[in-house]
């Protein structure tokens, strides 16, 4: 029964259309306990990671989905004759920076850690679903309130907000480019 249940638990990952949550498999699984249900996941995560497929199952947005291996990108483009992601202009990722670490957030605080107005950003990023309106601040005006969306996550291959690199993580990785970039141009 316990391989049974594994290969019913891929199925509903196979079949969902978003990532599918440890919750909501659950809900669906009554018929077994949560104990058991946990511990096929974990098998079936491992047997995925152990195994030579051109797939995989990853936790995003809090669930779990199908994808294929980032090492046949190249192939699978060719195949569906698509380019990689629309990318976002260099203002959207500034802006989706903004309110990832500073969220929940209106468009007053963004603007004033940019520097610039960001209402025409804010927008194309509401249409991409990449951010989201959450209330209003209760402060004069009662401006809108913006938070990162379960698109966002899963765009950018994160499980939660917390996967985001710290503030530390990010210097590090800024000062290792900047001495890239730097024997780069001594090497030419």
């Amino acid at each position: 029964m316990k391989n049974r249940l594994k290969e019913v638990i891929e199925s509903l990952i196979f079949i969902s259309l978003e990532p599918l949550t440890l919750e909501k498999i659950k809900s669906i699984l009554t018929e077994f306990p949560d104990g058991e249900v946990e511990l096929a996941i974990k098998e079936l995560l491992e047997n995925y990671v152990s195994n030579e497929r051109g797939i995989q199952i990853i936790q995003s947005a809090g669930g779990y989905l199908f994808s294929t291996k980032p090492e046949h990108d190249s192939w699978i483009r060719r195949l569906l004759k698509v380019e990689r992601k629309n990318k976002l202009s260099p203002a959207a990722l500034e802006t989706l920076s903004a309110i990832a670490y500073h969220q929940p957030t209106t468009l007053a605080e963004i603007s004033a850690l940019r520097g610039v107005d960001s209402t025409h950003t804010l927008k194309t990023l509401l249409i991409k679903k990449l951010i989201k309106i959450v209330g209003r601040k209760k402060s004069p005006g009662k401006p809108l309130i913006y938070r990162t969306s379960d698109k966002f996550l899963t765009h950018f291959g994160l499980n939660s907000i917390q996967d985001l690199p710290s503030p530390e993580e990010l210097s590090k990785i800024l000062e290792e480019e900047s001495i890239l970039e730097e024997e780069d141009k001594d090497s030419q």
